[in-house]
C-alpha cells in the first residue's frame, strides 16, 4: 500500500468521512533537511461530522492521533484542512 492510500485508510477507519483528499507534496520538499529520512509531506482535506463543535486544535490532535503510527515512519509534515459538514475554511457555517 502506498503512503497516500495508508493515510486514507487510517483516516477512514477513525472518522465518518464525507470528503477526503490526500495529496503527496513530497516532491516539493526534496532536499529539505526534515525530510531527509524519507518521510513525506502531505496535504489532507477531511470533512467529517466528527469535527462538529470541535475547535481546530482538537481536530488536529484527533487526526494526528489517528495517524500516529504513520507519523513515526511515513509522515514528516501535514497541512490539514479539517471541517465539519457545511463549514467554510474559517470554520463558519456556510449560508444557504
Amino acid at each position: 500500500m502506498n503512503r497516500v492510500a495508508a493515510i486514507e485508510a487510517c483516516l477512514a477507519a477513525a472518522f465518518p468521512v464525507l470528503e477526503l483528499a490526500v495529496e503527496d507534496q513530497s516532491h516539493r520538499h526534496r532536499g529539505h533537511a526534515g525530510a531527509a529520512d524519507g518521510r513525506g509531506h502531505f496535504r489532507v482535506r477531511l470533512v467529517s461530522s466528527a469535527f462538529a463543535g470541535q475547535p481546530p486544535l482538537a481536530r488536529h490532535r484527533a487526526v494526528h492521533a489517528a495517524l500516529a503510527g504513520l507519523m513515526q515512519t511515513e509522515i514528516h509534515a501535514l497541512a490539514l484542512d479539517l471541517r465539519a459538514p457545511g463549514e467554510d475554511r474559517q470554520g463558519n457555517r456556510a449560508r444557504s
